[in-house]
């Protein structure tokens, strides 16, 4: 599998997790939307990398990676990678409070997360996506 197939398969992942979170704000699962949210982000910025010839780290948060890399991507994107970084960073630090909740203040996911909250991180999410789309259909008809 090449960077390009496998770049697709993220995004067709990310794109899953979409729907997935747009059926959970209906149904007032903010927790949950937010944690896909995380993900579409993840996948999405993992697929720009693979894009640019990037192997991308195993870790959740590659925006570090992202500004790295920055003058791999064309100026469009280039111009982008500050937002969709500081999107990661700020999705990254909710990864395992969407899950599990805040241990410390015994806080359980439900309590943690508003429409407000889950609408941002979707919104996000779907900033993401959508730029990351715009590449690979760059990428792809540029060859």
């Amino acid at each position: 599998m090449n960077s390009v197939d496998m770049a697709r398969s993220y995004l067709r992942q990310a794109e899953e997790r979409v729907s997935h979170a747009k059926e959970a704000i209906s149904n007032g699962n903010y927790a949950f939307v937010v944690r896909q949210s995380q993900e579409v982000v993840e996948l999405s910025l993992k697929a720009a990398l693979r894009l640019v010839g990037v192997e991308p780290p195993k870790w959740h948060d590659v925006g570090p990676v992202l500004k790295d890399e920055r003058k791999r991507f064309p100026a469009w994107f280039e111009q982008v990678i500050d937002q969709l970084a500081s999107i990661s960073r700020s999705l990254r630090k909710e990864c395992e409070l969407a899950m599990y909740g805040d241990e410390e203040s015994g806080a359980s996911p439900d309590k943690l997360y508003s429409k407000m909250d889950a609408e941002t991180s979707l919104n996000w999410a779907s900033l993401v996506l959508s730029n990351v789309k715009r590449l690979l259909g760059e990428q792809v008809n540029s060859k």
